[in-house]
C-alpha cells in the first residue's frame, strides 16, 4: 500500500505544480515562501501560503479524529473513510479540468487547498498504519532514513539484523522509486490531460482499498482459524 500511496503522491505533487504551481505533498516549502512574502510585505500572498500549511493540518487531524474515534470498535473505516475522502476530492477536481483555471485565483486556491488537504489526509493515514516509520507524501525523511540504514552496511551485524536492515533499505528505495514514478506519470499525463490526469491516482487509490480489504480479510481468517484450533 505504501508503493501505491507514494505513486499517488508523486502524482499529486506534479499536477499541483504545472496546474496551479504551488507544492501540495508538503508544508516545509511554504513556510520559506510565508517569511519571503512577509519580508517583501506582500501581506495577502503570505496569508495565502499560512493558509496552505493550515489545510494540510486540517487534512491530518481529520485523518488522525477519524482513527481514533473507530479505536474502540476495531472498525476497518479508520483506514478507508480517509481513502474515500480523498477518492472524492480527486474525482471532483478531475472533473473541475472543464473550468477555465488561468487567470482565475480563487479557483487556483480551491484546488492547492482540496489536494493539500487530501495528501493531509494520506501522509496521516501512512504514518499511523506504518507507526511513524514510513511516510508517502515527502521524501526529505525517507532520504535521510536510507543515508542511515546505508551507513549501516559498512558494519558487521548479525544474520537477523542484516536481514531486517535490507528489508528497510529495499522498502525506501520502493516508496522513493514509485514517488518519482509518480511524478514521471503524472507530468507526461497533464500534458495531454491536464487535471483530468488526477482520475490516474484515483484509479491507484480504489486500488489501495481493494488490496487492503483483501489483506484485511485474509488476517481476519488466519484469526478466526487460529482461534478454532
Amino acid at each position: 500500500m505504501a508503493s501505491i500511496l507514494s505513486t499517488v503522491a508523486g502524482i499529486v505533487n506534479i499536477v499541483g505544480v504545472l496546474s496551479v504551481h504551488v507544492l501540495t505533498t508538503n508544508v516545509t516549502g511554504h513556510f520559506a515562501f510565508f517569511s519571503e512574502q512577509l519580508f517583501l510585505k506582500s501581506y495577502d500572498t503570505s496569508f495565502i501560503y499560512l493558509y496552505y500549511i493550515f489545510v494540510f493540518l486540517l487534512g491530518a487531524f481529520l485523518s488522525g479524529l477519524i482513527a481514533e474515534s473507530s479505536v474502540d470498535k476495531r472498525s476497518h473505516t479508520s483506514y478507508s473513510i480517509p481513502l474515500l475522502i480523498e477518492i472524492s476530492i480527486m474525482s471532483s477536481l478531475g472533473f473541475s479540468s472543464f473550468l477555465p483555471i488561468n487567470g482565475n485565483q480563487s479557483l487556483s486556491i480551491v484546488i492547492s487547498s482540496a489536494l493539500l488537504l487530501s495528501m493531509g489526509l494520506q501522509n496521516a493515514l501512512v504514518t499511523r498504519v506504518s507507526q511513524s516509520v514510513v511516510r508517502t507524501t515527502h521524501l526529505t525523511g525517507l532520504f535521510t532514513d536510507l543515508g542511515t540504514d546505508l551507513s549501516k552496511l559498512f558494519f558487521r551485524r548479525e544474520k537477523s539484523e542484516s536481514v531486517k536492515l535490507n528489508k528497510s533499505i529495499f522498502l525506501k528505495l520502493t516508496i522513493i522509486g514509485c514517488f518519482f514514478l509518480g511524478s514521471t506519470l503524472g507530468g507526461f499525463g497533464y500534458r495531454y490531460f491536464e487535471l483530468k490526469t488526477l482520475f490516474i491516482p484515483v484509479f491507484f487509490l480504489i486500488l489501495a482499498l481493494w488490496y487492503d480489504r483483501i489483506l484485511f480479510r485474509f488476517y481476519t481468517m488466519k484469526r478466526r482459524y487460529k482461534q478454532s484450533e
